[in-house]
């Protein structure tokens, strides 16, 4: 019937919401951009009608981990660009790391890009620094940070300096009830490492970096977890040795959960033997059996979620293999990656795969997003399952143009990308 409401109607779809247990074939009404009606009636006249006939409709997905180079190196990304290549992806929700020019780590420099974020087309949320300029014992004020709107904590890129200040962070974040995100890295041990250590990187002459540097890493902060009872999420596992660390905290109770990210799922080390620095990002591309240890632990819930470790750089800067920075693009391809690395090879079914990629993320940052739930905020992705596409780097909507998947073809592309319940992206 007629509103005076605008109104979007996702007409026929395959409704997939882990946290409701849904998978069944329906329609959404949407209204002033929250979810109002499951199968409307059919005398229902909308603004909007997508035909959602052989297509899947599901939460928006949420990203934990986005570089997003702004302020400071804006010519590799700037906020609204990846903010594109996010709602191209099918990706809602993205949380923006601290380590830009300067550093997210205090109010001032958090205002920056606060009108950026308010104009993007996705939710585009910010993670302050733990430490002053990153990996220092100076401590950030957190409770100014967290008034001012920071989402999380974090020193991604490097570890946090030493225990104290790993212990005051898990702290702070536990009392103003945010996520404290950490990237694990034992530096002592990781060295001038460029890829990982092992059969490749002595069969190419390059230092490598050991699988040790992240499991100690991982082992530090899961202690200091579990010594002030505190939650942590480990950044970015990439090895068997941190996968069984974390399952074994688990199983005794610490407060833990991690991600993973496509190219550790879906690519081995393998790759560098080309000697393509687009295949160098930190942690590095591991060997088969560490792949093999992502796989089994993203089935078993060892894992948490997926998220990209989206880190935009310049074709120039990717030219040298060895100077160039480490960071793999992943935005736009990381919905048609598990699809076609996790779900047509029967490691994850698509509900598991979106629990992974949009509810558990959601749960993490605490938004209120990352469901089909009536009343909740209209954040979605229509896709296709069964289309395929080949990556080009120069069709990608981000700045730069580093794929690790270039040039492979995926199963699953995004149709629209619903945010706020309005059409942000179409295909």
């Amino acid at each position: 019937m007629p509103s005076n409401n605008h109104q979007l109607l996702v007409a026929n779809c395959r409704l997939i919401d882990p946290l409701q247990g849904w998978d069944f074939v329906g329609s959404l009404l949407i209204t002033d951009g929250i979810i109002a009606t499951l199968n409307p009636p059919d005398n229902t006249i909308p603004d909007i009608v997508i035909d959602g006939a052989e297509l899947v409709c599901a939460p928006g997905l949420v990203d934990l981990h986005v570089h997003l180079r702004d302020p400071g190196q804006t010519h590799k990304e700037d906020v609204a660009s990846g903010a594109t290549a996010a709602a191209a992806g099918g990706v809602t929700t993205i949380v923006a790391m601290p380590n830009t020019n300067p550093v997210i780590d205090c109010p001032k420099a958090l205002a920056i890009t606060a009108q950026a974020r308010a104009n993007a087309p996705v939710r585009v949320l910010q993670a302050a620094a733990v430490s002053r300029g990153l990996g220092t014992a100076e401590p950030v004020d957190f409770d100014a940070l967290s008034q001012s709107g920071a989402a999380a904590f974090s020193d991604d890129g490097v570890p946090f300096a030493n225990e104290h200040i790993t212990e005051q962070a898990l702290l702070a974040a536990k009392r103003l009830g945010l996520p404290l995100l950490a990237h694990c890295e034992d530096k002592t041990l990781a060295g001038n490492g460029l890829i990982n250590e092992g059969a490749i990187s002595r069969a190419l002459g390059v230092p490598g970096l050991s699988a040790e540097s992240e499991i100690c890493g991982v082992e530090r902060e899961i202690r200091c977890a579990a010594k002030v009872n505190a939650p942590v999420h480990i950044c970015h596992v990439s090895t068997r040795g941190a996968v069984e660390l974390i399952r074994k905290a688990k199983a005794a109770g610490v407060h833990v959960t991690a991600e993973t990210a496509p190219h550790y799922f879906a690519l081995t080390e393998e790759l560098l033997r080309a000697r393509d620095a687009d295949y160098r990002m930190n942690p590095p591309l591991r060997t088969e059996d560490d792949r093999q240890a992502i796989l089994e632990s993203l089935a078993d819930g060892t894992l948490d979620c997926i998220a990209t470790d989206h880190a935009p750089h310049t074709l120039e800067e990717k030219s040298d293999f060895l100077t160039a920075p480490n960071g793999v693009l992943g935005l736009e391809t990381s919905l048609a990656a598990g699809i076609t690395y996790l779900v047509n090879t029967g490691v994850l079914t698509l509900p598991q795969l979106i629990e992974r990629m949009s509810t558990a993320p959601a749960k993490i940052i605490q938004t209120g997003v990352g469901t089909l739930k009536i009343g909740a905020p209209a954040d979605l992705v229509i896709f296709d399952p069964n289309r395929q596409w080949q990556v080009e780097p120069q069709k990608l909507h981000s700045k730069s143009r580093n794929s690790a998947f270039k040039g492979l073809t995926l199963t699953g592309k995004v149709c629209y990308t619903i945010c706020n319940g309005k059409a942000v992206f179409k295909n």
